[in-house]
């Protein structure tokens, strides 16, 4: 009988539940709280331990995990929401999330995938520290526009050019990071290979879409949310529409594939062939950036740029 294990982690614990035998124990999560659960989890050796994305509390735990040679899934909570709610699980605690992740591995019996290298971690860090400081920009440029000139207007000047020098200095370290690593840059290059894929975005689905490359077609459009659903029952179809994924990366796809529908021969084609066959504008640019999603995939799995037709 399989052995699956579910945490469910916090800011300052780590509650765990071992299924089928209904073990449940807390432990703290730092290093010494890491180093007891590697302990126990390594005598139980379990098939497939799972935990939820929650903000980055679950790194530590993930990597310790994966490090030790556990087999580690992370879940979108949505996931095991929807879940919760199938079995008529209503009550909501630490103890009942855990025990939820373990059924619910248990029930789908998910594909651990290794962790991202050490190197993908510091870029992905970076990414999200350049989204923060685009997000204060775009606050401080707004707050900008609806003050008088006079001294609170030239404290927000003033921090607008030490938000834009970060960026600079940001956007350099990334670059400084691909550069260092000849796997990085060669995967840069050959994302970068394609029409309508810049640096910026090359560099944004490296640190976001780690997998890219390593799944199929359908799996990684479902990855970054670009995967159609249809909803139907009985005779009654309703539209197709796409949901959940990976935000950070979907948002570069559809950069990319608005610059491409303009710029990318292949692309412009497919793009201009569904708007003439009466598709809305934005159902078009979703079914692009998925095709552009598909391009990219194939080009990191069989390591060769882009080609024009």
């Amino acid at each position: 009988m399989e052995i699956t294990v579910g945490i469910d982690v916090s800011k300052k614990r780590l509650d765990v539940y071992v299924h089928p035998e209904g073990t449940l124990f807390s432990l703290d999560n730092d290093e010494t709280g890491l180093t007891m659960l590697v302990d126990r989890l390594g005598f139980i050796q379990p098939d497939c331990v799972g935990m939820e994305a929650t903000g980055g509390y679950e790194k530590l735990a993930a990597a310790g995990l994966a490090q030790a040679g556990l087999p580690v899934v992370v879940i979108n909570p949505a996931q095991i929401r929807h879940y919760a709610k199938a079995v008529g699980m209503r009550a909501k605690n630490d103890s009942i999330d855990a025990r939820m992740i373990a059924l619910f591995v248990a029930a789908t019996e998910p594909e651990p995938r290794a962790l991202v290298d050490h190197e993908t971690a510091a870029l992905a860090e970076l990414m999200a520290r350049r989204r923060q400081l685009v997000a204060m920009l775009v606050a401080e440029k707004n707050r900008q526009g609806q003050l008088p000139p006079g001294k609170a207007r030239l404290s927000v000047v003033r921090i607008i050019a030490a938000l834009n020098g970060e960026l600079a200095q940001l956007d350099s370290d990334l670059g400084g990071l691909i550069e260092q690593s000849p796997v990085w840059r060669d995967k840069q290059d050959l994302l970068a290979s394609v029409p309508g894929i810049g640096d910026k975005i090359a560099r944004a689905l490296l640190a976001d879409l780690p997998e890219l490359g390593q799944l199929d077609r359908r799996a990684i459009a479902a990855l970054a949310g670009l995967a159609p659903f249809t909803r139907q029952s009985g005779q009654w179809r309703g539209k197709s529409f796409i949901s959940g994924g990976r935000a950070a990366p979907r948002s570069a796809l559809f950069m990319g594939a608005m610059v491409a529908a303009r710029h990318n021969t292949t692309l412009k084609a497919f793009y201009q062939r569904l708007v003439d066959a009466g598709k809305p504008k934005r159902v078009a640019i979703i079914a692009t950036a998925r095709k552009l999603l598909t391009i990219l995939n194939a080009i990191i799995r069989d390591k060769k740029p882009w080609q024009n037709a």
